[in-house]
């Protein structure tokens, strides 16, 4: 079995060993289309895996635990019309599966039956032939950005006393009521929260909110930590949230 991953029904690129950030297997008969499909992808940096038909793509897929955290491709490029097993059984096969991978369907087939038939099997896009390999990379990339937000980690909910900072819904609870906060009070309070009782200097704060780049006068985080305690703090005149440390600057609790 091991003989046919190495076989001419699949191909790997020289380049898929480079680290590259995300790898796609295209499964498609034509060997000029598989071959243009896999120069314009390794152009754009992705790490590219060929299979030639169904069948060898199928039996490939089926060596991977697509929960198990070794799925090795991060999207499937999918011809609709393949020998042995077609592009739309593929499909059905990693959904049932389980298998969330982004899947962008190809057919020479354009009418809106064979769309939507593609689409309700589980494909996440569908590209009519002939088409540009501009447009390809473009869906390539949209697929494999949505995808990545659908995966990122969730944000952990920072509380200290009575603040509590959701950083997912950017939402601030002081003793039980929603405060709103500027976006640079929001980076403001979030920094404070996530290294409780570290001390930041004006400069250190500048540089972690405002970014490097920033031009201006060192004051401007007196003001919004001012402007930050009028909305935290009970009594802002004797903080016991945002404190001042004097010779080195503020921290947090």
């Amino acid at each position: 079995m091991i003989s046919m991953y190495t076989s001419e029904s699949i191909k790997y690129s020289a380049r898929t060993e480079i680290g590259q950030t995300s790898r796609i297997l295209v499964v498609e008969d034509e060997e000029l289309i598989q071959e243009m499909l896999a120069v314009a992808l390794e152009e754009e940096g992705y790490g590219v895996v060929t299979a030639a038909d169904g069948r060898s793509a199928v039996e490939y897929l089926k060596s991977f635990d697509p929960n198990g955290g070794d799925f090795p491709f991060d999207l499937v490029i999918l011809d609709l019309m393949l020998p042995q097993i077609n592009g739309l059984d593929i499909c059905r096969l990693l959904r049932h599966q389980g298998n969330p991978v982004p899947i962008l369907m190809l057919s020479a087939k354009g009418s809106e039956t064979d769309r939507v038939l593609g689409l309700e099997v589980g494909a996440d896009d569908y590209l009519t032939k002939p088409f540009s390999m501009r447009e390809l990379v473009a869906r390539c990339r949209a697929l494999l950005r949505r995808q990545r937000l659908i995966t990122l980690p969730q944000l952990p909910v920072l509380k200290f006393k009575d603040v509590t900072l959701n950083p997912q819904e950017c939402r601030v609870l002081v003793r039980g009521q929603e405060v709103n906060l500027s976006p640079k009070e929001f980076r403001l309070l979030e920094l404070f929260m996530s290294y409780a009782r570290r001390v930041w200097s004006r400069e250190q704060l500048l540089d972690q909110v405002w970014g490097p780049d920033f031009v201006g006068d060192s004051k401007t985080v007196d003001v919004h930590i001012r402007w930050l305690r009028e909305k935290l703090e009970q009594d802002p005149s004797h903080p016991e949230y945002i404190v001042t440390v004097r010779g080195f600057g503020y921290r947090f609790g």
